[in-house]
């Protein structure tokens, strides 16, 4: 076996390595082509940590930091280290709790008798560099999921022993730094000597952990998102209030019979949620174009008719206008870096004429609707008119709502701005918080198929170029909303399950979108299953999975 060699295919070439080579080894040779740090690889078309080893014949691929499943690996280790300097300052007396996701930084809280000041922070900051300068084996071990259980109880992480208890496999693996122990979702970087980009900052009444973004090599910029900070807040104080903050919580609901009432009583709060905005837009008479923007997957359609009944309940008369309908014409479309037309641009709506329609409605005069073509590429006029009483409204959905330049000429006193996405208010537990991009794909996936025909492979496939529309035209405007909208529910992902699974399992193992759906898979495998049947025809859900009241 000493002499037994493995070939790898890397980059285009055929290499010889010797049996057991670790993939680490085989990076080092490699990182001085690469700017960013090499964190994981891909062989044959399968995730790899790099302490994993060659033992066959195939092809490999290196996944820097610069790479979305590079960097989700970098900031999952960095946690670690921030959770064991943590440990061997404070020792049980103070523990981590990781909450949400804020740019490009982790909002977290420390339980116990400890006031987070800057020489706190201070003082967990070099612990952490002087971990990092250490350069510690980070280490994969595994053991049976009832050791699993017995180990965080005796950590004193309730929450991670509850996961645990509804977990199917026999085996989970915990990862080791000198001997501090853990579970984290995801694969992780080798060592600790990668993770030396960081920073803390103290934020509200925690502190942020700041990552690397575009530049690998330090800490990005923290922008503060006071608004969707709050958004987060109150949605996981309810969660909390339910006793419903993780995914264990939810799974003990659904096994002691109780879903049913958490679908109703998440069904009230939200409607109670639109009702408030309903009331605060009916007490200011003065707001004529009610603006709702938000990311892919938000509910923004379900929202906008449930809001629209909640405004004609306060005596206001809702018109929704679709704002495609204002497209320029297809000839005139700005073309993206590829080549192809960027429907998704502010510049793909003739603005002028937006303007100039939305002022005269606002003088009260009338306007014949246009119409947009879609299959000759050319705006039409069918005789459709609108003038607006004083009762009158304009409900406007679309992903530039919150753009300024979008409505420009109009008074910002008579726009109210309403931002929507689906941010999941539950944990995985104490140190594994839920990405509501996962979310939003997974309620995508489950909506494409139904509603277009389309497969989980192509919507997996077209997730990244997604985000990338909305990192430019949405997320950087969503600090301008009025009022920001929650439309994630609590029990949802254990609803979409058994949608999801079986096309998840169709994309063949051969696809680049397999790495993605085994991801999911494996993340909707901690959910017990929830039959639709008691979901309600008007809930934001029955846009995704069928069923809806309304036209979506």
């Amino acid at each position: 076996m000493d002499d037994q060699k493995c070939r790898a295919v890397i980059n285009g070439e055929e290499k010889e390595f010797a049996y057991g080579t670790s993939f680490l080894d085989i990076a080092k040779k490699y990182q001085q082509h690469y700017k960013d740090d090499i964190a994981l690889v891909i062989f044959n078309n399968k995730l790899r940590e790099l302490n994993k080893k060659l033992e066959t014949d195939g092809v490999l691929e290196f996944v820097t930091t610069a790479d979305t499943k590079g960097r989700k690996a970098y900031r999952r280790s960095l946690l670690m280290i921030l959770e064991k300097a943590i440990f061997n300052l404070y020792k049980t007396d103070v523990r981590l709790r990781v909450m949400h996701t804020l740019g490009q930084g982790q909002y977290c809280e420390l339980e116990g008798d400890l006031e987070i000041s800057e020489d706190v922070l201070d003082s967990i900051r070099s612990r952490m560099q002087q971990l990092a300068d250490a350069d510690i084996p980070i280490r994969k071990n595994t053991i049976h999921t009832d050791a699993a259980v017995v180990l965080f109880q005796e950590y004193g992480m309730p929450d991670k022993a509850r996961l645990f208890q509804f977990r199917r496999s026999s085996h989970v693996n915990l990862y080791d730094i000198d001997g501090f122990q853990d579970y984290f979702y995801g694969y992780m970087m080798p060592s600790t000597g990668y993770l030396k980009y960081f920073d803390l900052l103290k934020y509200e009444n925690g502190f942020i952990l700041v990552y690397p973004y575009e530049d690998t090599k330090k800490a990005a910029a923290f922008e503060t998102s006071g608004k969707l900070y709050h958004t987060l807040m109150e949605s996981a104080a309810w969660a909390q209030q339910m006793h419903i903050g993780t995914i264990g919580e939810l799974n003990e609901q659904v096994v002691k019979g109780r879903i049913q009432d958490v679908i109703l009583l998440q069904e009230a709060e939200m409607e109670q949620r639109i009702g408030k905005i309903a009331e605060k837009i009916a007490g200011h008479r003065n707001k004529k174009f009610i603006l709702i923007a938000g990311p892919s997957s938000s509910g923004k359609t379900t929202f906008s008719h449930r809001l629209s009944i909640q405004l004609r309940a306060h005596g206001l008369t809702p018109h929704p206008i679709g704002m495609d309908n204002y497209y320029v014409d297809r000839e005139k479309t700005p073309l993206d870096e590829n080549g192809q037309y960027d429907f998704e641009c502010l510049e793909a709506v003739d603005l002028s004429l937006f303007n100039a329609d939305m002022g005269k409605l606002l003088e009260g005069r009338e306007i014949e609707l246009p119409y947009f073509n879609f299959k000759t590429g050319k705006r039409e006029y069918k005789g459709e008119y609108l003038q607006l009483g004083p009762e009158d409204v304009l409900v406007i959905e679309g992903i530039h709502g919150l753009n300024d330049r979008l409505l420009s000429t109009l008074p910002a006193e008579a726009k109210f701005k309403i931002y929507i996405s689906a941010l999941t208010q539950i944990n995985m537990d104490e140190h594994n918080a839920i990405p509501t991009t996962d979310g939003r794909l997974i309620r995508r996936i489950v909506r494409d198929a139904l509603t277009r025909g389309s497969s989980a492979e192509r919507t997996i496939k077209m997730w990244q170029s997604v985000r990338r529309g909305e990192e430019k035209n949405i997320f950087p405007f969503q600090e301008h909303a009025d009022v920001m909208f929650n439309s994630a529910l609590i029990y949802e992902l254990a609803v979409l399950k058994m949608y999801a699974e079986p096309l998840l399992f169709a994309i063949p193992s051969e696809s680049p979108q397999h790495l993605q759906a085994k991801r999911l898979l494996k993340f909707l495998d901690y959910f017990l299953q929830v039959p639709s049947e008691d979901v309600g025809r008007n809930s934001i859900l029955r846009e995704f999975i069928g069923g809806s009241c309304f036209k979506v």
